[in-house]
């Protein structure tokens, strides 16, 4: 369950020289909010951001971005980086429905969704991070060689994204329902806090790459 409402949640993030303020005025300027100048990759709905602070400190040869919707959630990471500070890591605290705004086209070279809201209601499809309306909006912000990756425990919002890649006009270029029986794609695999969660207790993760 998500966390809401911790006070001085919204005062943190707007003191914090890790979260960028205003992110749609560093649309097309992005790499000026990092000490080098280096592919810029981004997750979008990173909790309290286990993973891409792993791959940030794993690839200090890449930028990274970390989107999240919730300030109480968004807190936490801050908090981790307080502690262990990235150079190429910022967050950002925004709707990710507004990622085209804030990113110029093909300023993003790679794009990590992972374990996202399955909005399991028919009537709010659109709404999933997976859909053919999110995949136009990173249509517009990926690099023409970039690619996307997905992950989630979820196999209804698993089957439901391998749908809506060729409905919108992506090429699905792998995808398994049992990531970490896969030696292939579970190599360099690095786990989320959900992720870490639900394979313990014996749910079969699944992962797709998809790419125009």
């Amino acid at each position: 369950m998500r966390l809401r409402n911790i006070p001085g949640a919204d005062d943190a993030i707007e003191q914090s020289v890790y979260c960028v303020k205003e992110p749609e005025t560093h649309k097309g300027y992005w790499q000026e909010a990092f000490e080098t100048t280096q592919p810029l990759h981004i997750e979008i709905g990173m909790g309290k951001g286990r993973f891409i602070m792993d791959l940030a400190a794993a690839n200090p040869d890449i930028n990274y971005l970390g989107i999240e919707r919730y300030s109480s959630v968004l807190l936490r990471a801050l908090q981790k980086m307080e502690q262990n500070p990235l150079p190429n890591l910022r967050f950002i605290c925004m709707d990710a429905a507004d990622v085209a705004d804030v990113f110029a086209p093909g300023e993003v070279d790679r794009i990590y969704l992972n374990f996202s809201d399955p909005w399991p209601k028919d009537r709010h499809a659109k709404r999933r991070l997976t859909s053919r309306q999110f995949f136009a909006r990173y249509n517009e912000i990926l690099a023409p060689d970039g690619r996307l990756e997905f992950k989630t425990d979820n196999q209804d919002l698993f089957t439901f994204s391998l749908e809506e890649i060729p409905a919108a006009g992506w090429r699905l270029d792998s995808f398994t329902r049992d990531l970490h029986h896969d030696p292939v794609l579970n190599e360099g695999n690095i786990m989320t806090e959900y992720e870490e969660k639900f394979s313990s207790l014996g749910n079969p993760i699944c992962k797709l790459i998809a790419s125009r």
